[in-house]
């Protein structure tokens, strides 16, 4: 029998004590719940919503199209179509996903190798998977909703044109950034600024929601190209067909407005497509027409004539004996095709003497010829500013270096880009003035520089007709209805330790029509092969057709009909 009457009443109390302790602690609990919640919808708002948003809300660069670039007519030479670019987060790409077989099937790739590259990368947050998808391609891709996987708007450069102005247009990278021809000169020009928008992802980096735009995208500025496209289709096609029928090596022509320096046309062979360029030839690349220097022979003639003219020693009816049809010089013999005898110097230019050339110059300033030929832009850039452009070369001779000198006279030892002969024959064109080329098309003619007196100019250019009429050796440049100037050249080509036999550049340069000249036409023909390969007959027909369809399309007037028998109708 226990002697503690009060334990019962100890044990109650101790109960009791307990319930007041533990609801006391649930107090504290539902206290400090309360207390935090009022915190988070109070003090803490906007450090919470500032979280929130760092996980959910990104910045997005806004891609902005590259400017246009048209012909001298508004016609499209290069554009910016819209496509995409598939990318993907393999942080978070989820390799499991049913709708991977089918994103495989859309990248034409196979599966196996997609999660291999998606596990390859898995530390990584961004890789391309394919760029410059069609839209259509990239709306089915992004209905596919697989995780990691994202769509972005992009563009990509056309080429309406194609391979017909490719080698002055040029084009871009993959990144939209120039890379040849204009595209490259005129990068900073033509590239847009990006602008940012403000979207909402999801967990996964799936845009969920686009909030507001931040700053507008600015489009690229325009530019409109000196060309015309009509002239620039009909040039191409009359370069490869000579290309073809006589298997040359390359060639290019150029086609300048005669009053302001405009291109009109310049062409190339080979060429290439700007739009698929998976199987390019480099060296189809090159702008032959400013990048490709050969020595220009005998279309310096008219500019060693007008140098003599110059010199106050010769006039247009001056005599120079070139028998016996040769001329030695030192341990050199410069020769004819045949003895010319006496030639007054319209026939040194018709019979292209280089005999004739030659005594002209030798009785000239050491000076004289090599001044002119630099004052109409020889040696020297023409000033379009294209990417690769050459100089050529235009070296100094002094009095003793007798035979450079000559040979000089009726092109040799010395070099040009197709560009530059013509640029060359602009003052001949022009009444004297010379003028800076340009590919860009011009609201007015550049303010152009003399070198030479109207009245020489206008001399030599009655000179030249000659070579495209009955004796001339550029016959076949003659256009139906309009008076040509012009000048031949046959260059042999140089070789390993001099100029190669069977080897040669044929060559024309022209003005049309001679009354008041409109165009300066050159066609350049590199190792023409088989029987005919003389710039009188290789040369001077395409610059036949290539300026009879630039006078037509010009709506040029001709200035020689040929004389037609008038006919009497008799009454009966």
């Amino acid at each position: 029998m226990s002697d503690n009457p009060d334990l019962p009443v100890v044990e109650s109390a101790g109960r009791s004590w307990r319930l007041i302790l533990v609801f006391v602690l649930l107090l504290l609990v539902a206290g400090g719940i309360v207390t935090k919640l009022v915190s988070l919808y109070t003090l803490d708002q906007d450090f919470l919503q500032r979280q929130g948003d760092a996980r959910s809300l990104r910045t997005m660069l806004v891609p902005s199209h590259r400017g246009i670039i048209t012909d001298r007519n508004g016609e499209p030479l290069a554009v910016s179509a819209p496509v995409a670019t598939i990318w993907a987060d393999p942080s978070k790409a989820d390799t499991h996903h049913q709708g991977l077989k089918r994103l495989a099937y859309l990248l034409d790739v196979k599966r196996s190798d997609l999660v291999a590259k998606l596990e390859k990368n898995s530390k990584r947050q961004f890789i391309y998977l394919k760029r410059q998808v069609a839209p259509e391609l990239a709306e089915q891709i992004d209905t596919l909703k697989v995780p990691g996987i994202h769509v972005d708007v992009d563009y990509k450069r056309y080429y309406p044109a194609g391979e017909v102005s490719t080698h002055l247009v040029g084009f871009t990278g993959i990144e939209g950034n120039g890379q040849e021809g204009m595209e490259l000169a005129y990068d900073e020009w033509l590239s847009g600024e990006p602008g940012r928008k403000l979207v909402m992802q999801d967990r996964l980096g799936r845009t969920i929601k686009h909030i507001k735009s931040i700053e507008q995208a600015k489009p690229g500025q325009d530019i409109q190209l000196s060309i015309d496209l009509r002239l620039q289709y009909m040039a191409y096609r009359e370069l490869k067909a000579v290309v073809q029928a006589h298997k040359a090596d390359s060639a290019s022509a150029v086609v300048l407005d005669a009053k302001t320096g405009e291109v009109l046309a310049m062409v190339n062979q080979p060429s290439y497509n700007p739009n698929d360029r998976s199987s390019i030839d480099v060296k189809g690349l090159r702008n032959r027409a400013v990048t490709d220097l050969f020595e220009p022979g005998s279309t310096m003639k008219p500019l060693t004539i007008a140098a003599a003219l110059m010199s106050g020693k010769y006039t247009t009816k001056s005599i120079i004996d070139t028998t016996p049809g040769y001329i030695k010089i030192r341990s050199s013999t410069i020769r004819d095709h045949r003895n010319y005898g006496k030639l007054n110097l319209t026939s040194i230019i018709t019979k292209s003497s280089n005999v004739g050339a030659t005594k002209l110059a030798l009785s000239l300033h050491e000076d004289a010829i090599r001044n002119l030929f630099h004052n109409v832009g020889l040696g020297q850039s023409s000033g379009t500013g294209f990417p690769g452009e050459r100089n050529g070369s235009l070296p100094y001779y002094p009095a003793k270096r007798v035979v450079e000198r000559a040979t000089m006279s009726y092109g040799y030892g010395l070099s040009v880009t197709p560009l530059q002969l013509a640029q060359a024959y602009l003052p001949l064109a022009n009444d004297g003035v010379a003028l800076p080329a340009s590919l860009i098309k011009l609201d007015e003619a550049a303010k152009g520089s003399r070198v030479m007196p109207a009245t020489i100019a206008n001399s030599v250019l009655r000179m030249m007709e000659t070579v495209t009429q009955s004796g001339g050796t550029g016959r076949r440049a003659a256009v139906h209805g309009y008076r040509v100037a012009g000048k031949t050249g046959t260059v042999h080509k140089t070789s390993q330790g001099g100029y190669a036999d069977d080897k040669y550049i044929a060559v024309f340069s022209g003005v049309v029509p001679v009354s008041a000249p409109r165009i300066v036409v050159v066609v350049m023909v590199n190792n023409p092969k088989g029987q005919e390969y003389y710039g009188g007959e290789v040369a001077a027909p395409v610059f036949s057709r290539v300026s009879s369809n630039a006078l037509r399309l010009l709506n040029v007037a001709p200035d020689q009909w040929p004389d037609e028998p008038v006919q009497t109708m008799v009454m009966k």
